[in-house]
């Protein structure tokens, strides 16, 4: 079963560079990973290179100015590029008439959009519209459907159910987190899982909504260094789905592998 790890950050500028994070691959038998833009970069040349050097390993989700003038020509140079997926946010609009341009043009140049929010911006009407506007385009909600931290408020956690329900879009997919993202540290630790149960029940809300074919696991590397560290991102979440009803061996390919490979392919 091959492993795709679809929301790993790498920077010369930010956090690490692509050899740290190849070493964790190699160390927890992660085949391949998509590259996702860091906030605020958009300067996109180190993810190409990065696909460059090493062919069928990485695919690059570019970030760009999307207040640009020139924004729509922009993600066509990063699409010819051989950029896999652009990352936007759930309240990014584009001026003049159309609002949906940018949204548009990712969906005419093949790009899924990895979308980032929180959970009231993913879960606000508005969102919901713009997916019905663009059936055809794969959109990816980033983080389980909120922000990379447990829910502070029961309006949080509210809002991030509701964005399961955006699973009635057939074009709607989520990504699945490691348990440090959404569960609270045990204090003392405890040995083999370092988390407070229960855990918040969002991991068999996203399969119930979503099924399999349709969620997809990225560790957020590196930020996950300092929660439960990545192999822990990786085997607790996989031990966590496998106690789900009717959950089997096809599920976990498809979350851990072959959604990823579907809608993000490695390039090179």
């Amino acid at each position: 079963m091959p492993i795709v790890d679809t929301h790993c950050h790498a920077s010369l500028v930010w956090y690490e560079p692509i050899e740290s994070l190849l070493g964790q691959m190699e160390r927890n038998g992660v085949d391949a990973a998509v590259l996702i833009q860091i906030q605020g970069e958009f300067d996109n040349e180190y993810q190409f290179d990065c696909v460059a050097r090493y062919p069928g390993k990485f695919a690059s989700v570019v970030l760009l100015d999307t207040d640009a003038p020139d924004a729509v020509g922009t993600l066509e140079r990063l699409a010819a590029r051989g950029a896999s997926g652009v990352r936007l946010n759930a309240t990014t609009r584009s001026a003049g008439d159309d609002p949906l341009l940018l949204w548009r043009a990712a969906a005419r140049l093949g790009l899924p959009v990895s979308c980032a929010g929180s959970a009231q911006t993913l879960s606000a009407p508005e969102f919901a519209a713009l997916i019905g506007e663009l059936p055809t385009l794969p959109i990816v909600i980033e983080h389980l459907g909120a922000l990379s931290r447990p829910d502070e408020d029961e309006a949080t956690s509210a809002a991030r159910r509701e964005v399961f329900g955006l699973a009635r879009f057939p074009n709607t997919y989520i990504k699945v987190t490691g348990l440090g993202e959404f569960g609270r540290r045990a204090l003392p630790v405890v040995a083999p899982f370092p988390f407070v149960r229960p855990l918040p029940d969002y991991l068999a809300r996203a399969y119930d909504a979503f099924g399999p074919a349709r969620m997809m696991w990225g560790s957020d590397y590196p930020p996950v260094s300092v929660r439960e560290g990545y192999t822990n991102a990786l085997r607790l979440t996989m031990a966590e789905l496998a106690t789900l009803p009717g959950y089997g061996d096809a599920d976990r390919e498809l979350i851990f592998g072959g959604t990823a490979l579907t809608v993000f392919p490695p390039r090179g």
